[in-house]
């Protein structure tokens, strides 16, 4: 599956590549001097270039992040404690890697597309990922591979379905028998194919009494065959359930990792951002929380674990919903701190009679820096923290499904960003005042506001989470049952 996503990402850069080099396929260059000089937006052919570029690199990216990690996760044998701790320190330094690719592009690849345009940008990124694939390939004779076993999504859609399709028959039927046998192949998981460690092991014959509408559908009353349901499927599926509540908690995390590349960036464009005798571009300010990962992600792996591990004399030392929380906890500090930076920047600008100038504060964008840092933290506690508890809690032939649900937070943490952006301001124009986030002047803007707003919301989130990561019962730390 990486290797197949790595296709339409070269694909798809290589599109942008082309479209960024080749004049006729651009609109116009423009510079946006005020509102009512808006720049010509690229129709037609050239809009159907661009968004098939985008696409495919959106198809591409998922379908890497989505596959990667638990391609990764399943080199380690699960069955050993040595090997259980090795899983922990890959998903860790996965972040601390994505932060290394993260580090080059916003700066070498910012500098390039600043001073050598954007077709030398995109044609770094598509080079990069020509040569990532033989050397991805020269690894497949080591790779221990999972053979698919079906949809995991197809699985949750029978077990509901029979469930409801049960339930209603079950009205009319009192004869009802649960399934008890164990002879069946499809009761018994085996290890893997090429997992050597694997161990055959036969699930408990009686659904487990935690959401038991769902063990409706493991109950023999002559359903259609395509509805016929095990107890393994439905303790599968209800593992998947019970992880929802807490995938659903840290979207409002990725909502605030969103203004790292959105208001943050503004804010910084409108400060000092030399550093000695040079300027650095405010599209590169996001390397504070990469540098601040790429250092934190090694000092949590070898010190503060092993440490953690002494202390509690646990395997983990640190639980997977405690990691989550911390992560949770320093998005609402973060969102203070930004709250606070941004009104410290307007108090600048007022005192130095400058919001209505362009020219940049005499303030230093190092301010800007400290929220970067915060949410910096919370992203690597986080991101690595959700990988590593989806992967364990999620049943063996559903784990690429569950990992997926990391990057499926982060896309529903940036799209809630933009939802929230258009209802502050349709709310806050409704009633005769200056909408919030919007204008050409970010002078203007009431980003102290915004940024105070998504530090309470942030604040409900985590109690939220913390409702549903007290009640959370750890599946066994051993291999998957």
């Amino acid at each position: 599956m990486a290797a197949c996503s790595l296709l339409p990402l070269s694909w798809g850069l290589l599109i942008l590549t082309i479209q960024a080099h080749v004049a006729s396929l651009k609109p116009p260059p423009c510079i946006l001097v005020n509102a009512n000089s808006p720049c010509q937006e690229v129709h037609g052919a050239e809009a159907v270039m661009l968004f098939a570029g985008l696409y495919l690199v959106a198809l591409g990216v998922g379908g890497i992040k989505g596959s990667l990690p638990p391609h990764g996760a399943e080199q380690f044998d699960e069955t050993t404690t040595q090997g259980r701790k090795q899983r922990s320190s890959y998903f860790n330094y996965y972040v601390f890697c994505l932060s290394c690719g993260a580090l080059i592009a916003v700066t070498f690849v910012v500098w390039i597309e600043d001073n050598k345009g954007w077709q030398w940008g995109f044609g770094i990124s598509t080079a990069t990922i020509l040569m990532s694939i033989p050397v991805f390939l020269l690894g497949s004779p080591t790779y221990r591979t999972k053979i698919p076993s079906g949809s995991p999504i197809t699985t949750m859609f029978k077990v509901l379905a029979a469930s409801i399709y049960n339930t209603c028959k079950s009205r009319n039927s009192s004869n009802a028998v649960m399934i008890t046998t164990s002879s069946l192949t499809y009761i018994t998981e085996t290890g893997d194919k090429e997992d050597s460690h694997g161990k055959e092991k036969v699930p408990s014959q009686e659904p487990t009494e935690s959401l038991d509408f769902l063990n409706k559908a493991a109950i023999k009353q002559n359903a259609p065959p395509m509805l016929e349901c095990t107890v393994k499927e439905v303790e599968e599926v209800k593992v998947v359930l019970r992880i929802i509540p807490i995938f659903m908690s840290t979207i409002m995390l990725n909502c605030c990792l969103a203004q790292l590349s959105t208001f943050s960036v503004q804010q910084a464009a409108t400060m000092n951002t030399k550093l000695g005798s040079s300027k650095i571009p405010p599209a590169s300010l996001p390397v504070f929380p990469v540098l601040f990962i790429m250092i934190l992600a090694p000092i949590y792996n070898h010190v503060i674990i092993p440490l953690a591990r002494k202390i509690t004399k646990t395997e983990m030392g640190i639980t997977h919903l405690q990691r989550i929380g911390t992560g949770l906890f320093l998005s609402i500090i973060a969102m203070a701190v930004a709250a606070l930076v941004e009104t410290k920047r307007k108090k600048v600008a007022a005192k130095l009679g400058l919001l209505n100038s362009a020219e940049p504060l005499p303030i230093t964008f190092f301010w800007v820096a400290l929220q970067y840092l915060f949410l910096g933290s919370a992203d690597l506690f986080t991101l690595a923290g959700m990988m590593e508890f989806f992967f364990t809690e999620a049943p063996s032939r559903m784990r690429s499904l569950a990992t997926s649900l990391s990057w499926a937070s982060l896309a529903m943490g940036y799209y809630l960003s933009s939802v929230l952006v258009s209802i502050i301001n349709h709310v806050t124009s409704a009633y005769g005042h200056t909408p919030w986030l919007f204008g050409s002047n970010l002078n203007h803007y009431h980003l102290e506001r915004f940024y105070w707003l998504m530090c309470i919301l942030s604040g409900l989130n985590f109690l939220h989470y913390l409702f549903w990561a007290n009640r959370y019962k750890y599946r066994s730390m051993g291999p998957d049952n």
